[in-house]
């Protein structure tokens, strides 16, 4: 089982849809987080500990993660997908975004 932690600003849209579309693939658990104090669920210390595979939507993100769990993020693939804030959740597009950007990400077909 791979764990897999999903990262956005707020936890509100992008990070929850791709917990969605990801929740039912074999051999993958997975959570989501937001980097804001006002996020729906903050990432915390025991999010980064779980995760095998830390996957942010911005630079922004993995530049906050960095400050806060640099030591935590030694030798954990940290991936940035580059998805603007521009998606509600279970937005078609970014559906579709995200079930190619994830599969490249943890190499699945």
């Amino acid at each position: 089982m791979t764990n897999v932690l999903f990262i956005c600003s707020r936890n509100q849209w992008r990070s929850p849809t791709a917990e969605t579309v990801w929740r039912k693939q074999p051999g993958l658990s997975v959570r989501s987080a937001g980097t804001s104090p006002k996020a729906r669920r903050t990432v915390n210390a025991s999010d980064i500990q779980w995760a095998d595979v830390v996957i942010v939507m911005e630079h922004k993100h993995k530049s906050r993660l960095m400050a806060d769990f640099n030591r935590l993020l030694t030798h954990k693939p940290l991936h940035v997908l580059d998805i603007p804030d521009e998606y509600r959740y279970m937005d078609a597009e970014l559906i579709e975004i995200l079930e190619q950007s994830v599969a490249a990400c943890l190499a699945l077909d």
